[in-house]
């Protein structure tokens, strides 16, 4: 009898991945590692957060991925593209085609307009934005009211919500979030995250966010945890309750290995 095997689950698609991705900082005995051999696989269309105490390394990891900062070994990819073999003129190519970024200093430029702002790096890029695509990011960030507003006319959230716009409007392989709702309010948060959360529900975008707000985290489809440089941990379909107990079971470890070294 022919037997047939079953086939297995179809792979995910992989938006940014890194390999064996170390990062230190200083030298000889004043070296600090940031990141010690991590590996990692950011999935495409989906909402990912990356959270862990202060110094685990979790926006090192992302400006690493996002190729704001160098690596000390290891591999970067963004899609096909390893970033540790392209040059600097390469990598300013790579971050503004296909990377899209949102601070949490909003970082518009001041005498801009809200429009201006959004469309300045395909401005920068000498590119035109997609038409359509261009309207369905302005409703979606629901700003066609303030598209003549400059920063200073807008609120924390609206500015925020030009950053996201911003970001998106390139159609980027995958947007990268620094504490995004950190400077908001909780009603202007959750209005940010909502967006971030239908970018990727409606348009199939990928994110990935540094956050240490358990709440911004049951927003997404999966949870990292990095401790002491590493990835120690990962939730799938968080909500509140257990990224804080994923969290405190972190603490109650990391304060188990400080008494077990003693007083520096």
């Amino acid at each position: 009898m022919t037997q047939t095997s079953t086939p297995g689950p179809t792979p995910r698609p992989v938006a940014a991945r890194a390999v064996g991705l170390t990062k230190t900082y200083g030298s000889g005995d004043a070296t600090v590692t940031a990141l010690d051999a991590v590996d990692v696989e950011l999935y495409a269309s989906e909402f990912t957060a990356v959270m862990g105490p202060s110094g685990s390394g979790k926006s090192t990891l992302m400006h690493c991925c996002a190729a704001l900062d160098s690596v000390t070994s290891g591999s970067v990819f963004v899609g096909d593209t390893e970033l540790t073999g392209l040059n600097d003129k390469e990598l300013t190519r790579l971050r503004r085609d296909a990377i899209g970024f949102v601070f949490q200093s909003f970082n518009l430029v001041p005498t801009l307009t809200a429009e201006e702002n959004i469309l300045l790096p395909l401005s920068i890029a000498g590119r035109r934005p997609d038409a359509e695509w261009y309207r369905t990011v302005i409703d979606t960030v629901s700003l066609g009211d303030r598209l003549r507003h400059r920063p200073n006319q807008l609120s924390g959230g609206q500015q925020q919500r030009v950053a996201v716009a911003r970001a998106l409007a390139s159609r980027p392989a995958i947007v990268f979030a620094d504490e995004p709702t950190g400077n908001l309010d909780s009603r202007s948060g959750a209005e940010v995250l909502s967006l971030l959360r239908r970018s990727v529900d409606e348009f199939g975008q990928t994110v990935v966010m540094v956050t240490h707000d358990p709440i911004a985290a049951a927003y997404t489809d999966r949870v990292l945890f990095l401790a002491d440089g590493k990835v120690v941990d990962e939730v799938r379909d968080p909500d509140r309750d257990t990224v804080l107990a994923r969290m405190a079971r972190m603490d109650a470890h990391q304060t188990a290995i400080s008494s077990l070294r003693g007083p520096v």
